[in-house]
């Protein structure tokens, strides 16, 4: 089984979702574990999430500004400060060689130790969890971490190709139904409910929303062994060096 590398052993981290708010369900509490500890997050946004609220009167174009700026929001609130957004179409994401060149070089650019992403694999048990977006996410991450980033012959004659290549260590892969490691969230819960909070076009009932995931993270802790009161996130950790 691998394990997670030690917050000490780590720098920089590159998170990458297909959606807003897709980090702060999975992830949040881990990043502002990160960032208190000193380590560099930078988030990588596939869509602007444009298909996403339940408000029909919102135009498509002014959703996507709208959940930019929430997620912006919601990542200052657990100390990250720099978002990269590359523009795909919500909802019709594809693990193609333009998603993967995308990711190829914002991990180039960040050169992260640790990438947290989605699960490349579809979870029969979890409909909510294996949305297309995600999955086609999950694949072009894992392709972009091996082999593209680190081939020095990927991508030629692209903005990709000018930068330096670079291996990344280990793969966190969020929500994932064969996670083996976890994070402790508890002294973050607050954060991390903040950040989903920003969320605000995508939440009918934002304190259903709250006791929902509240009771979620602390099953998690418990199903781990964990005092109870305590949260976790899990994750499958992948060994990519």
């Amino acid at each position: 089984m691998t394990s997670m590398m030690n917050l000490s052993e780590i720098e920089r981290v590159l998170v990458v979702t297909a959606h807003p708010d897709d980090v702060d369900f999975g992830a949040a509490g881990t990043v502002a574990n990160m960032t208190d500890a000193g380590i560099e997050v930078v988030y990588c946004l596939v869509t602007d999430g444009q298909a996403g609220g339940f408000d029909h009167s919102i135009p498509r174009d002014e959703m996507a500004s709208i959940r930019r700026t929430e997620q912006t929001n919601a990542a200052a609130a657990v100390g990250v400060t720099r978002l990269v957004f590359l523009g795909h179409m919500d909802g019709a994401a594809v693990a193609d060689m333009a998603m993967r060149h995308d990711i190829s070089k914002v991990i180039r650019e960040v050169r992260p130790q640790v990438v947290i992403t989605h699960n490349p694999l579809r979870n029969l048990d979890s409909t909510y969890g294996s949305h297309p977006d995600h999955i086609a996410t999950g694949e072009a991450t894992m392709c972009a971490v091996y082999p593209d980033a680190r081939n020095p012959f990927a991508f030629p004659g692209t903005e990709c190709a000018q930068l330096e290549d670079w291996a990344v260590s280990e793969v966190w892969v969020m929500l994932g139904a064969e996670a083996n490691d976890f994070v402790d969230i508890t002294e973050q819960l607050d954060r991390k409910i903040r950040a989903l909070r920003c969320h605000e076009s995508q939440h009918r009932d934002p304190d259903a929303m709250e006791e929902r995931v509240r009771e979620w993270w602390k099953s998690i802790a418990a199903e781990r062994g964990r005092p109870e009161g305590s949260s976790a996130e899990a994750f499958r950790v992948v060994d990519t060096k």
